[in-house]
């Protein structure tokens, strides 16, 4: 069953699932196949060397899909920093219409692509980025929790608590991203107030994912702590496939003397990772991955993978609302309290839970091996 939701009216989607910008990874093979399954796919502009290249992508991906799909531009520092404005332009008059941004400075860009009616899906790792972005004027906002791949900000906010502060303080819809990878994290996203999720590490590990077999296949045996974060020290922090490389360069930040980017550069070159992709040697350089390894088991297409979340999400979300007992009117969960009134849902013979009202202490709350002592 197709969802409804503010991401899937204003893109023209079916499943309310965007698969992120990611470097090296966001070609038109991946993009489309995303597309046809029916969420978004995204290429990501500087994979391409030059805007010319992109136009030649974005009409390649044209070729390979009838269906909605964006770009991703992301700004970031660099002592020779590509034409950022020359890129969007090519975005513009190729005819896309949907952009994910990210990075800093931002507003210039998302000021072009807002004028020449882009709506604008903004990536953000904290709530105060997110409240400068919204005054930019973007149309959606990506919420990106500690648990994802590459920048994850200097916060450390797991998606739990940053997408409810999102709830409650943006005025502007979001999507949650970093650590989905099933159905129950897309309900859970949409019961935090989400309009839908991002996914990145997970399309990685699809059939269409333009990347070498083996680099899949690592990230299908890894574990949830197989991760690292790197460049803490100059706050750009980066979470990194926990392969030997990242494994040094974190031991090289850790006891740099100097202090200086320098010390740590060898081991995090771009160009070292881009080989990672193409020739399968997953301990040759530093390459993206979030905690959603843990999560991924398989390698399936994106058409198996969407439907499949898909209907795990539906099933979630049906489940959830089984469990409300009763319908207006009705106790609900309360009915079936013990002797006496006390706890809910208590049987005869068990301990009446401790019913405390607000600001009162409880008399009868222990802890496991503690007792009623003061901790």
């Amino acid at each position: 069953m197709p969802f409804d939701t503010e991401l899937t009216r204003r893109l023209g989607i079916k499943v309310p699932i965007v698969q992120g910008g990611m470097q090296w990874v966001g070609y038109a093979e991946l993009a489309s196949a995303v597309s046809n399954a029916g969420g978004l796919g995204i290429l990501t502009a500087l994979t391409q060397p030059t805007p010319s290249a992109l136009r030649s992508e974005i009409q390649r991906c044209r070729s390979l899909t009838p269906h909605p799909f964006g770009v991703n531009l992301t700004l970031l520092p660099a002592l020779n920093p590509p034409d950022y404005h020359a890129y969007a332009t090519t975005i513009i008059t190729s005819g896309i219409r949907i952009v994910e941004t990210a990075g800093n400075s931002p507003g210039p860009v998302i000021k072009q692509l807002k004028a020449a009616g882009c709506i604008i899906i903004h990536k953000c790792t904290s709530i105060r980025h997110a409240q400068s972005a919204v005054k930019l004027g973007v149309d959606f906002l990506s919420i990106d929790g500690f648990e994802c791949a590459g920048h994850v900000g200097e916060s450390d906010i797991t998606n739990f608590i940053l997408l409810g502060r999102a709830r409650q303080s943006l005025g502007v819809p979001f999507i949650a991203s970093g650590g989905f990878a099933d159905g129950q994290g897309l309900a859970a996203a949409l019961a935090l107030g989400a309009e839908g999720i991002n996914m990145g590490t997970r399309f990685m590990c699809t059939l269409e994912s333009p990347i070498h077999p083996a680099v899949k296949d690592a990230i299908v045996a890894a574990q949830e702590t197989d991760t690292e974060l790197v460049l803490r020290r100059w706050k750009n922090t980066s979470r990194l496939f926990a392969n030997k490389v990242a494994k040094e360069a974190v031991r090289v930040e850790r006891e740099s003397k100097s202090g200086k980017f320098e010390d740590v550069a060898p081991f995090v070159s771009g160009k070292r990772g881009r080989e990672v992709f193409v020739n399968g040697d997953v301990e040759f350089g530093v390459w993206t991955a979030g905690q959603v390894i843990g999560l991924i088991h398989d390698i399936p297409s994106c058409e198996d993978l969407v439907q499949r979340i898909e209907k795990e999400a539906e099933e979630t979300l049906r489940r959830g609302v089984g469990l409300i007992v009763g319908g207006e009117g009705g106790a609900g969960r309360g009915e079936g309290r013990g002797e006496g009134g006390q706890g809910e849902g208590r049987g005869k013979g068990e301990p009446p839970r401790a019913n405390v009202e607000p600001n009162v202490n409880n008399p009868q709350a222990e802890m496991w091996d503690i007792g009623k002592t003061k901790l």
